[in-house]
Formats: C-alpha cells, structure tokens, sequence
C-alpha cells in the first residue's frame, strides 16, 4: 500500500472557445446600434448635412467602442451590473469603515 502521487493534469483552454463577441473592435450591441442610428438619421434626413453626420456619428463612436472594448471587452456587462448593484453598496465603502448600529443590524 503505498501512497501514489498523482501529478496534476493539465487541460489547455483554447482561446477560440472563449472570445468575446466583437464586431469591428468593438461590443457588437453597442456598434450595431450606433450603426442603426446613423443610418436612420441619413436615410430619414435625406440630406448631405444629415448624411455628413451620420458618417462623423458612426466614425466617432466606432473608435470610442474600440477604445473601450480594447480596455475591457465587457465593460458594458460590468458597468450595467455596477448600476444594479449600486443600492447595495455605497460609493466609497471601505474596510476601516465604522457602522453606527442600524447599518450593522440590516445586514444580519
């Protein structure tokens, strides 16, 4: 009866499997829907201003979106999930922080 060491076993995450959804560098909701916007503002519009617009809309917010997904590509998901949990903890909460007794007793 002796005692096997068993060495750990190594499984590769390949990175195909585990991308972020991105379209043209940027999260793909939020590039499609400025896409749509700028589309609806020139074909509506029918103008050259409203056309010139558009495109300076869709070229701005395309780079911000590339900027912001090269960053973090779920900054979006992380930012709507800081904002539904915003009730449930205060802006600039800290460990040191001293609780009178009715904030340590909701937790309880």
């Amino acid at each position: 009866m002796g005692s096997k060491i068993m060495a750990l076993r190594a499984i590769p995450i390949r990175r195909a499997g585990n991308r972020i959804n991105l379209f043209m560098g940027g999260d793909r909701e939020l590039v499609m829907f400025t896409g749509l916007i700028a589309a609806a503002l020139v074909f509506s519009a029918q103008e050259l201003r409203a056309t010139v617009y558009g495109v300076i809309l869709w070229l701005c917010s395309l780079y911000l979106l590339r900027l912001m997904a090269k960053a973090d590509p779920q900054m979006r998901k992380v930012y709507w999930r800081s904002l539904r949990y915003k009730r449930y903890y205060p802006a600039q909460s800290t460990p040191f922080r001293d609780n009178t007794n009715s904030q340590g007793k909701q937790y309880r």
